[in-house]
């Protein structure tokens, strides 16, 4: 009964009761566990609680039942604002200027993430004053004016009201494309720790599709240089015949490991390779100074949210890209 209940509640938020002593034991003899579960081989669970995951035998299940979704606790604008530093300079585009509490930012056109204008409080400015300058800035650069801002947050909600408007994740202004921060903690693996490059050689690329030339705009956010530039490390996985497979970009700032350009070669996938480096890429920012972990996920990206969820990865917060919005009258087509 309890080994059907395990199948069917698998992906669900559960309560489940285990035994951790034998009965004749003097001390407590079971214990529980309350998060998402999930199967880890034939013979162990996986209860990814708040405190991380907990590992029991399935035999060790006494009982198990499932409980509604615990309420998503909100950070503080301040823990969010240290999140966005710390990507920021994880991710770094290679030109710069700070607006007060903004940061504008410019890289060829290489990611939204390089090429818009970080807002995360005062500009020192008034709004209007402000998002001007993140226009002239993108002029001068060749590049869509755009703001990166928490969403909800009053940054996001004043320029709202100043008529920027959401941008989708593929480009489309109008629709809402949201992008989540999740979080977890660094932790070692069970096998060695990854001796990763600190470069990305051609075998790297190979997952993404194509090797970019010299100079390509991609290679100075990839790699940046200078005494701010974080610690990288750019994991490798490969099939049984030798080719690369899977490939994944890791940063280190501040104690927090930021993974980036995940991908798995398509006719690989969904076997396993994506949790597989991920793993990895935890032992390696943990033997990094790493203590936490950070990567970002679109809202539609249904498949990586389900493998982040598996892995214990959880939501801290979302952002959003603005762009001005329409002209009151005349051409109204997108930017």
């Amino acid at each position: 009964m309890v080994g059907t209940m395990l199948e069917e509640l698998t992906g669900r938020r559960v309560a489940l009761r285990h035994r951790i002593a034998p009965d004749d034991s003097p001390g407590p003899r079971f214990s529980d566990a309350v998060g998402e579960l999930a199967a880890d081989g034939p013979d162990v669970v996986i209860v990814h609680t708040r405190s991380g995951p907990v590992r029991v035998a399935r035999d060790a299940v006494v009982a198990v039942r499932e409980v509604p979704a615990a309420p998503r606790r909100r950070p503080s604008w301040t823990a969010v604002e240290r999140l966005e530093l710390v990507r920021a300079a994880a991710w770094p585009a290679p030109t710069r200027q700070d607006l007060g509490r903004w940061r504008l930012r410019a890289a060829s056109g290489y990611s939204m993430r390089a090429n818009s204008a970080l807002a995360l409080g005062d500009p020192g400015m008034p709004v209007e004053h402000a998002l001007a300058e993140v226009v002239r800035f993108a002029e001068q650069h060749r590049i869509r004016p755009l703001v990166q801002v928490p969403v909800g947050s009053p940054w996001s909600r004043r320029i709202l009201g100043a008529g920027w408007v959401p941008v989708g994740s593929v480009g489309s202004v109008g629709s809402v494309g949201e992008v989540l921060v999740l979080v977890a903690p660094a932790h070692p693996d069970d096998g060695p720790v990854p001796d990763w490059p600190a470069a990305p050689g051609p075998d790297w690329w190979s997952p993404h599709g194509s090797v970019p030339a010299a100079g390509d705009p991609a290679l100075r956010v990839l790699v940046p240089d200078g005494p701010d530039a974080p610690a990288l490390g750019f994991g490798l996985l490969r099939a049984a015949d030798g080719t690369p497979a899977a490939a994944v970009r890791a940063a280190v700032v501040d104690e927090h490991l930021y993974l980036a350009r995940l991908a798995v070669r398509p006719d690989l996938r969904s076997r396993g390779l994506g949790g597989r480096l991920t793993r990895h890429a935890l032992a390696w920012g943990c033997a990094h100074g790493a203590r936490h972990a950070v990567l970002d996920v679109t809202a539609d990206n249904d498949a990586a949210r389900s493998l982040y969820a598996r892995l214990g990865w959880t939501e801290h917060h979302r952002y959003h890209y603005l762009a001005p919005g329409p002209p009151a009258s005349g051409d109204r087509s997108p930017l």
